[in-house]
């Protein structure tokens, strides 16, 4: 956090490349081995429940998730409501993109064109987080550190060991043609599998009470996944969307919708919508099996 990015623009354009290399990964593995392309919806749809609805629950529950600023100074409280408007903003364009994927998946897939637009509407947003951080450095007469080259060159060797990683699991996952560790559970699976990296972010930026960056990683890694993934996908082979999937992306607007109300309102996680969204999601998990 000292190479020219600080707190939410953290979590934004740098961390979601690192949690969501998996995601990333498995959209060329499932194309490679001529996979099920429905599953890669299903394994995004799986990884942002996930990122929404429990990993930033359960560390609230444990330790908080307080946006307030710990000094009543002017500076601090500038930052702090910096900070929520940012989160605020990205809230909104993770509802936004989950509306779009929903609008443009009303005919039951997403086909090459789809694919194009929402892999460019992606491409756009990160523009966006690029010139907020460049318009900060020249604010403050700061530069991005060199050393942010070894962030990427750590990026480019983790998406290799991924890459051998993810390809043997999908291989040994659609092998098997019946009980719950199949093929017909691929997306289910692996989209439990990829969301650990975001665990280890979440568990270990609130209990070093950075609440602007637990959050901030969780959501920023949505939009790896949808719209990335998805459009990525969609480019080379359409993708028939599962008959939940629709209402599925409807349910996680309502969830960004939650978060939102608590970033910008609430200004934190209270427990008791911890606890709903715990809820919320073991619902989501018994709504998808039963369908």
């Amino acid at each position: 956090m000292h190479r020219g990015v600080e707190g939410t623009v953290l979590g934004t354009l740098f961390m979601p490349y690192f949690s969501g290399l998996g995601n990333l990964v498995f959209v060329g593995v499932v194309l490679s081995q001529n996979g099920p392309a429905e599953q890669v919806a299903i394994n995004s749809w799986t990884n942002n429940v996930t990122n929404l609805c429990l990993l930033l629950a359960v560390p609230a529950f444990i330790w908080g998730l307080q946006l307030k600023p710990n000094s009543r100074a002017k500076k601090a409280q500038r930052e702090s409501k910096i900070h929520r408007l940012s989160l605020a903003l990205t809230l909104v364009a993770m509802i936004f993109f989950s509306l779009i994927v929903w609008v443009l998946g009303q005919d039951g897939e997403i086909d090459r064109f789809d694919g194009l637009a929402l892999v460019g509407l992606f491409l756009f947003w990160q523009c966006f987080h690029v010139f907020e951080v460049l318009k900060e450095n020249t604010r403050q007469s700061s530069a991005w550190h060199p050393a942010i080259t070894i962030d990427i060159v750590l990026i480019l060797i983790g998406s290799a060991l991924t890459l051998v990683s993810v390809d043997g699991i999908v291989a040994a996952i659609m092998r098997s043609d019946s009980g719950f560790i199949s093929a017909n559970q691929l997306g289910l699976l692996t989209g439990w599998l990829m969301v650990l990296p975001n665990t280890v972010l979440a568990f270990y930026y609130a209990y070093k009470h950075r609440a602007d960056v637990v959050y901030s990683s969780q959501i920023g890694d949505g939009h790896i996944c949808i719209p990335l993934c998805i459009g990525l996908f969609a480019i080379f082979k359409p993708v028939p969307l599962p008959t939940m999937f629709s209402q599925g992306l409807l349910f996680l607007a309502a969830a960004a919708l939650v978060h939102l109300f608590c970033v910008v309102l609430l200004r934190g996680m209270p427990k008791v919508v911890a606890g709903g969204l715990v809820i919320a999601y073991g619902y989501s998990l018994y709504w998808q099996f039963s369908g």
